[in-house]
């Protein structure tokens, strides 16, 4: 019986090349990016004759191209410097993944590992790993670009400690140079930061706007030529893909994710074509993955905020709410987790970010002299609220 189905899967597959349909492919050719690819080519320029570009931020939200496009021009500068004999390194680190950049220690570890320098897993102290940094790096020339992909992560776990020592880095070297490459979908990231760091890390600034759905098919053209054999996908596939992603503030990665999990339902099923309800099935497939993810993977105000967001939606059966509503739930939640209230503001910025993740939806209204408040409504599938509240009550120990 297992055999039968294995050797379904090898003879029988409708993909060709399903690399071209995964999130960490990169193209030979990245569509409707062309300004902000030119853009951060010309920030980076510089240091093809080892002179140290702007440290750089790209903002935009999840699947908007900003890891594809720095990935791209980076590999092309690589080339171009192997071309005139310039040395230059570009280090990458996603500061998503745990065990990499949970802690400074680690994240610094990393760094040394890319250049060669093994180091234990915990053990020395930090300071140490910084002189070992500086120490290889200064050894001969060199242009170091350090890209921190998700770098809100790694402040929310670490604090702001290591993007500190990096821009005060370039001060202790004597051969040798490092710019820094921000990524975060957090519109109000670099806000919060220290306004020493913020002065020195964010010199220059690029926003990558979400596609269209007709961009969005563009995308999608080009890669499901290159994934899938001839003749797989049925009319108006792709649209209904775009056009889901579309609604998500045009994340291009969901796009290509719903295309890709709809393609390995139907080798499942072995059949022959990707139909239009193998979409809405990988959709609902998706909501829930994404969902949960990212409810897990918040730190701890983040999830105190959408656990009080969830109360008061169970509380209004479903119905909007108002901030002023979050923010009583979310002090009365701190007080019995124990965690630190911080202020109104912050949880304000909070929900824009839930809102751009599309787990909730606002609309800002008019109260009068009363002035503005936001009204919010939960935007995620209702069969997900009971899994999504256990898992924000164990994770806070309420």
């Amino acid at each position: 019986m297992l055999d039968e189905i294995f050797e379904n899967f090898v003879k029988n597959t409708i993909f060709k090349n399903k690399k071209a349909v995964q999130a960490s492919y990169t193209p030979e050719i990245i569509l409707h990016r062309e300004k902000e690819i030119n853009q951060i080519a010309s920030v980076l320029a510089p240091s093809l004759r080892l002179e140290k570009p702007s440290n750089l931020f790209l903002y935009g939200v999840t699947g908007t191209g900003k890891t594809l496009s720095i990935r791209y021009v980076t590999n092309q500068l690589l080339e171009k410097a192997k071309e005139n004999n310039v040395n230059l390194k570009v280090i990458y680190i996603n500061c998503k993944l745990k065990k990499v950049a949970d802690t400074e220690y680690r994240i610094l570890a990393e760094l040394l590992e890319y250049l060669g320098r093994k180091v234990p897993a915990t053990g020395l102290p930090t300071d140490s790993l910084y002189k070992m940094f500086t120490e290889i790096i200064n050894e001969k020339e060199m242009m170091l670009i350090l890209i921190l992909d998700e770098i809100d992560q790694a402040v929310d776990k670490i604090g702001d400690s290591l993007l500190y020592n990096l821009t005060r880095l370039d001060s202790s070297l004597t051969n040798s140079q490092i710019s820094v490459v921000g990524i975060t979908n957090r519109l109000t990231f670099v806000d919060a930061l220290d306004p020493r760091i913020r002065s020195s890390l964010s010199e220059e600034e690029i926003l990558f706007h979400p596609y269209n759905a007709l961009q969005l098919q563009d995308i999608l053209r080009v890669r499901a030529k290159e994934a899938f054999k001839d003749s797989i996908i049925d009319e108006g596939v792709l649209e209904k893909c775009s056009a889901y992603a579309a609604q998500e503030h045009g994340d291009a990665r969901r796009a290509l994710d719903l295309l890709r999990v709809a393609g390995e339902l139907v080798e499942r099923d072995s059949k022959k074509k990707v139909t239009l309800d193998y979409v809405d099935i990988a959709e609902s497939k998706i909501e829930k993955d994404r969902v949960l993810d990212i409810v897990k993977s918040q730190p701890k105000q983040f999830q105190l905020t959408f656990l009080s967001i969830v109360e008061n939606s169970k509380k209004n059966n479903g119905q909007s709410f108002h901030t002023g509503d979050v923010f009583e739930r979310y002090s009365y939640l701190c007080t019995a987790s124990k965690v630190k209230e911080i202020t109104q503001r912050r949880i304000s910025d909070i929900i824009g970010e839930f809102d751009m993740l599309g787990l909730i939806t606002t609309k800002v209204i008019s109260r009068g002299r009363g002035g503005k408040t936001r009204e919010i409504k939960l935007a995620i599938n209702p069969n997900l609220l009971e899994k999504v509240e256990n898992i924000l009550k164990e994770n806070l120990n309420l």
